[in-house]
């Protein structure tokens, strides 16, 4: 069945092409059977097409012969036509294709149609056409270029389709490049009758382009820096190389290699390595150490971009505002950016700002020295604002001062995200705002906590945890806000139980707390032998400590023992509170005032021995309290 299916159907071929042939070619031999397989469109063409030349034929050969009017191509079919005559390439074709595509075929002068014609000079000096026409044709050897670098990466470099294409598409530059040097090899004699494909491959090996972007993807570049690295060397893809090597030798690493590239200005290719030696041994004799250079560069590539001058001109803006070389050193490693991002317009005004809070050149060149990331801020968009926001809140100037030299990096964050939702918490608390300015003043680095990490916990743990009241948590937190930034797992909860181990109630320890904030920032092991000396050698009673806790905040050998002593030799006794919460000079003389009372009631002179009622108490200047 499959012969007989077969012979039938060439056949019957063979029978609908000989009729054909002879309605077109009467005259022709009966013998001559077009041996062409092709479906029926594809013959319909081929037959047409065939007709046509032998039209053209005639009408040269006889002047009088009917011209057929030209076929005009338009838009898309006239580039597609272009494209066939600049690719040297022959590309897949459909089965009875007509066009030949490739200067090898045999037929390629009678089927390619004349550019010509189809452009529609037809010999007219029209410029706009023959601009149009030459643009097309660079489009179009571009993309024939762009598909030999694709082929050289996936043949030669073993890379992906994809990641060829995707660097292929980021190499415009060095597309360009190639299509001009392999035109320019045309004019050598070895290569004057070679195609443009031939001498396209011999542009991208000489370059070692391959090598190059296997080298840099070894690197860890992507291929966005991978195609803007190669354009930015115009050609001469050496340079890259032994760039990369001596960004090694100040340490640059990693990614950072990239950013040196991208953000130095595009001229870092063509300095040469002793002018950039220059700047490493300049920056190192003002104490930037040498392991510290590509941490430098890294951050702040604009410096290979400076000429000399304008490196020492940067360098002495700030070693004249007093900082020594360990100082300068040690700002630029913290903050790179402060070198060579700014302008020294925009410095002068920020350090004459800073100078407005009554500092001093040489306090402004601590300041910086300690937080450069100052000059990082806007005055109109970060500093005046925040100024506002604490005169609002009943700050003074001399507090901004203080709160800019304790804890600079205030003036660098956010008001709105970081700053104001804290404020109103603490005024949903209850605290006023002159309390919360005092709070900032006093302890500005409770600004730079975390409000639902930090604050808000040790809050919660106050409250439910400690024993302190709603009324009072307002209290507490502005009596010490230090408090805030205390740890609730290796501080406020051991304090906690350390105070319940020695039978004091959670109500009495959150009145304590009220009484005396600080009590759950004391170490235990500081606690532990004054509570010790209370209970064994002064033999008072645990209310007296819950009466007056601040009695953990005095120095056990510098005033509880000493006065204790006293009161044993003078035979007196006092509260806690009347003992320690005084001067020395006041502590004497109540000891004297106690001993003659004494004295007197021992004599007969007096019916009672007791202190006045109205006794007032005098807290010390200066008390001697135990550090945290």
């Amino acid at each position: 069945m499959l012969l007989h299916c077969n012979v039938s159907y060439t056949s019957t071929f063979s029978l609908v092409s000989s009729s054909l042939r002879r309605q077109d070619h009467p005259d022709e031999s009966q013998d001559t059977v077009i041996r062409r397989r092709h479906n029926v469109r594809s013959l319909s063409l081929f037959v047409r097409h065939n007709r046509d030349l032998k039209l053209d034929k005639n009408t040269n050969e006889s002047p009088d012969t009917f011209v057929p009017p030209r076929r005009d191509v338009e838009g898309e079919d006239r580039s597609k036509l272009l494209e066939l005559s600049l690719v040297t390439r022959r590309t897949p074709q459909f089965p009875g294709s007509i066009y030949a595509q490739s200067a090898s075929d045999v037929d390629v002068a009678s089927s390619l149609p004349s550019l010509r014609k189809f452009l529609g000079s037809d010999g007219d000096d029209d410029g706009a056409s023959e601009r149009e026409m030459i643009a097309k044709a660079l489009e179009i050897r571009r993309k024939v270029t762009k598909e030999i670098i694709k082929e050289s990466l996936v043949r030669k470099g073993r890379f992906g389709i994809t990641y060829a294409t995707n660097v292929t598409d980021r190499l415009g530059d060095f597309v360009d490049h190639v299509m001009i040097e392999a035109a320019a090899l045309k004019r050598m004699p070895e290569y004057s009758d070679s195609r443009f494909n031939l001498r396209a491959r011999t542009v991208i090996e000489d370059s070692n382009f391959v090598p190059l972007v296997r080298w840099l993807k070894h690197h860890e570049f992507s291929y966005n820096r991978i195609g803007k690295i190669i354009c930015m060397s115009k050609g001469n893809l050496d340079s890259i190389r032994i760039m990369i090597e001596w960004l090694k030798t100040i340490h640059v690493k990693g990614e950072f290699i990239g950013v040196a590239f991208l953000r130095s200005g595009g001229n870092l290719l063509q300095r040469s390595r002793e002018e950039l030696d220059e700047i490493v041994e300049y920056l190192e004799s003002n104490g930037v150490r040498r392991d510290w250079m590509g941490f430098v560069v890294g951050r702040c590539p604009e410096l290979l971009s400076f000429s000399m001058e304008e490196v020492k001109s940067r360098v002495g803006f700030f070693l004249k505002m007093g900082m020594n070389q360990n100082d300068f050193g040690t700002m630029v490693f913290d903050y790179p950016k402060i070198l060579g991002f700014f302008s020294f317009e925009e410095m002068e005004r920020k350090i004459s700002y800073l100078k407005e809070f009554g500092l001093s050149t040489e306090d402004v060149g601590r300041l910086l020295a300690f937080k450069p990331h100052l000059m990082g801020c806007s005055i109109e968009e970060r500093w005046k604002p925040l100024i506002k926001y604490f005169y609002y809140l009943g700050i003074s100037k001399e507090g901004m001062k203080r709160i800019l030299v304790v804890k600079p990096i205030l003036y660098c964050i956010d008001l709105e995200k970081s700053i104001a939702p804290k404020v109103r918490f603490f005024q949903d608390m209850g605290i006023p705002n002159e309390a919360i300015g005092n709070m900032l003043v006093k302890f500005p680095s409770l600004l730079t906590y975390s409000l639902y990490k930090k604050i808000r916990p040790v809050v919660i743990f106050l409250l439910t945890r400690a024993g302190v009241s709603q009324k009072d948590i307002g209290k507490v937190i502005a009596l010490d806000p230090a408090l805030l930034g205390c740890s609730i797992g290796t501080k406020l909860e051991l304090n906690m139980r350390y105070y319940a181990s020695l039978g004091i109630r959670i109500d009495q320890l959150g009145e304590m707390i009220a009484d005396f904030p600080m009590l759950l920032r004391y170490n235990v092991d500081i606690l532990r032998p004054k509570y010790r000396y209370l209970r064994r050698t002064m033999i008072r009673p645990l209310q007296d400590l819950i009466e007056f806790p601040r009695f953990f905040s005095y120095s056990l050998e510098r005033r509880i023992i000493p006065r204790h002593t006293i009161m044993v030799e003078n035979r007196v006794n006092f509260k806690l509170r009347h003992m320690l919460a005084c001067t020395d000079e006041e502590f004497e003389r109540r000891v004297r005032e106690k001993v003659e009372r004494r004295e007197r009631f021992e004599a007969g002179l007096d019916s009672e021995d007791s202190l006045p009622s109205n006794e007032e108490i005098e807290f010390s200047d200066s008390p001697e309290e135990e550090d945290e």
